[in-house]
């Protein structure tokens, strides 16, 4: 809930720069009056006590001055807003699956597939402030590397982490989607969502990648699938005793088993050969699985100038009673 208070025509208050004249012509008046006893000296009247009449003749133009300036806040018609606003957001738990296997190395991506996967994934986690995102990597094996979270600063960090080595070599599809499901499968987010990212073809894993498709159909997890990776040859760097050479490599992606895995899942598969269309697979998936956010405002208005005008008419009576009693006979 709140309050606030407009005006529903301010430029009203530009009127207030005609009071300068009015207190430009009082100064004026006032300079200009005259003793009509005039002495050789006044010394020794500066030693008389001055009555309060001497400090309050001033008291009226300033009355004065104070209801043109009431008046004025009442023309420009001050109202006030209580709000109310409800909103409830509807986000969506996702799971990205990262292939952090040796053949990520490959540079047919700039620097290399791995971290352009990791640089377009960590975009797309900041366009989503309102989901659940986990982190899971997989070569020869799988693990979490971040359960679902909306500390999305931290899992940006944990992004930051992962490289190629860190886990036994291999390309283990099934464990990366059998592990992503894990974190899913006990979600009551109203949409279940696994990205899974890889450049090869399953050759690890007790899993087979059929079998943990399975397992996320039963638990309502959508899964897209991409595949990173040119068409035809690559160049790989390999460590020799000469130092580092860069070879041309086959690329080998099984796109009928990602293609199998997102048609089960009610999911897609992607395919990205560079940078640019590895950005555009992920901007796609963003406007697929849209965050839901539903907003209800309510407003009451409120006419506040009534007080304003009631303290203009008691200052302005104050003013008449004034002039016409205690300050009738001060110049």
């Amino acid at each position: 809930m709140m309050d606030s208070v407009t005006f529903a025509h301010p430029k009203v208050f530009y009127g207030a720069l005609l009071l300068i004249p009015y207190v430009a012509w009082y100064l004026w008046k006032r300079n200009q009056m005259s003793a009509s006893l005039k002495l050789s000296t006044t010394n020794s009247l500066a030693q008389l006590p001055k009555s309060w009449k001497y400090y309050g003749r001033h008291l009226v133009p300033i009355l004065n001055v104070g209801v043109v300036l009431l008046l004025l806040v009442c023309l420009a018609r001050p109202q006030s807003f209580r709000s109310w606003e409800n909103s409830q957001t509807k986000g969506i738990d996702i799971v990205m699956a990262i292939d952090v296997s040796s053949s990520m190395l490959a540079q047919d991506f700039s620097p290399d597939r791995l971290e352009a996967a990791k640089e377009v994934a960590q975009k797309f986690i900041a366009g989503r402030p309102n989901d659940r995102i986990g982190l899971v990597v997989f070569s020869g094996e799988s693990f979490t590397q971040c359960p679902l979270t909306t500390d999305h600063a931290t899992l940006q960090n944990l992004f930051l982490n992962i490289k190629s080595g860190m886990i036994e070599d291999g390309t283990a599809i099934g464990s990366g989607l059998a592990t992503s499901v894990s974190r899913l499968k006990d979600s009551k987010a109203k949409s279940k969502v696994i990205i899974l990212l890889t450049d090869g073809a399953n050759n690890r894993g007790e899993i087979s990648p059929e079998t943990a498709a399975d397992i996320a159909q039963t638990y309502g997890i959508r899964v897209y699938t991409i595949g990173v990776g040119t068409e035809g040859m690559a160049p790989y760097p390999f460590d020799t005793p000469m130092g580092r050479r860069i070879q041309q490599v086959p690329v080998k992606i099984d796109e009928k088993t990602l293609e199998a895995i997102s048609d089960k899942t009610d999911g897609q598969y992607f395919r990205a050969t560079d940078n640019e269309s590895l950005k555009q697979v992920y901007q796609e998936i963003d406007k697929l699985e849209t965050s839901k956010i539903e907003v209800k405002k309510y407003s009451k208005k409120n006419e506040e100038f009534g007080r304003y005008a009631l303290a203009a008419l008691v200052l302005l009576l104050c003013s008449v009673l004034l002039r016409n009693t205690i300050f009738r006979n001060v110049p």
